[in-house]
């Protein structure tokens, strides 16, 4: 692409580039191209093993640079760690119950929130580990966390079959989202923060508008229990994954169902959409993963290699590479393009049930689920 000409073409529908800084958005998009157009070869190597918790973990999750990251446990505490140095960095306590969703505020980083099963959600300065607030009003568990990218606001799902949105500034509960039939297990905001979605074992995902709590959509097809459900980044398109072995495409502005993708012979545990929202990954008990071309709802790759099932998958944040975590006590690197395994990394000894990349996507953690994890450099 022609920089010059992408950067005048935003220009026309974005008054924010005036020509005072169009000479550094053009900039900025050549060390992009750059970026995109660097030949990858890094190969990882087990940087350090960390012993987390007394009892299992439950999450783990990066801030946005990849400089510390956060788990969960069942030992009732959220613990905050440096990567480079593999230090506690503190210890987030006060729940009663196990921490089981966990959440950075990113891109800022600086607040922290912990969903848990004593049904409420408290939200924690990272740099001092101060308790700003404690959200009640669930009345079951709270086993899924996330913030609007503008940090306004904090959701929480639960048990209970409701969600609820949180102001963060005020500590308090902005509205509830009731709609669904059995437990919220998923939630998740798209870019703008205008609209949230909701998975459930009811089997359905529904669209909310953040501004007043009604649902805007109820996305009704699948068979069995949902997985997981995101938007693509440009907030156009929704994915879910279900227990029922499919995973759906539906349009985000209409709630119409655009395509089924199938293959998997099991269960799909996960499914994500790459940075660009081109392509998906799915991931499954029976041990496979799988690409699809996001616009032509093709397969154009299978990973195969694992032995038993994935319970995670996600890109890097350049959409190139893809990682895995299995209860076969590995994680893996795979080629988003081709679907070859790049890289086993091993070392685990009990299945390892979450993974994640840094931003720059140099950096690997994976977690096990009891007590220790790994970083990958």
């Amino acid at each position: 692409t022609d920089a010059i000409a992408l950067v005048e073409d935003i220009q026309r529908g974005e008054p924010l580039i005036t020509a005072s800084c169009k000479e550094h958005v053009i900039h900025l998009v050549r060390r992009l191209q750059e970026k995109l157009g660097e030949q990858e070869d890094h190969k990882f190597h087990l940087y350090k093993v960390l012993r987390a918790h007394i009892l299992p973990l439950t999450n783990v999750a990066f801030n946005k640079s990849g400089s510390c990251f956060i788990t969960g446990s069942y030992d009732r505490t959220c613990k905050v760690w440096d990567t480079e140095s593999g230090e506690e960095l503190r210890t987030l306590e006060g729940h009663r119950n196990v921490v089981y969703a966990i959440a950075f505020n990113n891109p800022y980083g600086d607040k922290i929130a912990t969903g848990s099963f004593d049904k409420t959600c408290k939200l924690w300065s990272t740099e001092t580990g101060e308790c700003y607030h404690t959200f009640r009003g669930h009345s079951a568990e709270v086993v899924c966390v996330s913030f609007n990218l503008q940090s306004t606001l904090v959701a929480t799902g639960s048990m209970d079959t409701t969600a609820k949105l949180w102001d963060i500034e005020k500590g308090e509960e902005v509205v509830t989202l009731s709609g669904h039939s059995a437990e919220i297990i998923t939630l998740s905001f798209n870019t703008t923060g205008d609209k949230i979605i909701t998975g459930s074992f009811d089997h359905t995902v529904a669209v909310w508008d953040v501004g007043t709590g009604s649902m805007l959509h109820n996305l009704v097809g699948h068979q069995a229990e949902i997985s997981n459900a995101q938007f693509n980044w440009d907030c156009s398109l929704i994915v879910t994954g279900s227990m029922d072995k499919t995973c759906m495409l539906w349009n985000a502005m209409t709630g119409t169902h655009i395509a089924t993708l199938t293959g998997h012979s099991d269960e799909i545990l996960d499914v994500c959409f790459d940075y660009a929202g081109q392509r998906i990954a799915t991931c499954s008990v029976d041990g496979s993963a799988r690409v699809y071309d996001a616009e032509t709802q093709k397969c154009i790759a299978k990973l195969e290699g694992h032995s038993s099932e994935i319970s995670k998958i996600c890109f890097n944040p350049k959409g190139n590479r893809i990682l895995t975590a299995s209860s076969d006590k590995t994680a893996r690197l795979w080629d988003a393009a081709t679907g070859q395994c790049l890289q086993v990394l091993g070392g685990h000894t009990d299945e390892v049930f979450s993974c994640a990349f840094n931003y720059a996507g140099n950096i690997i953690i994976t977690g096990n689920k009891y007590i220790s994890f790994f970083l990958f450099f």
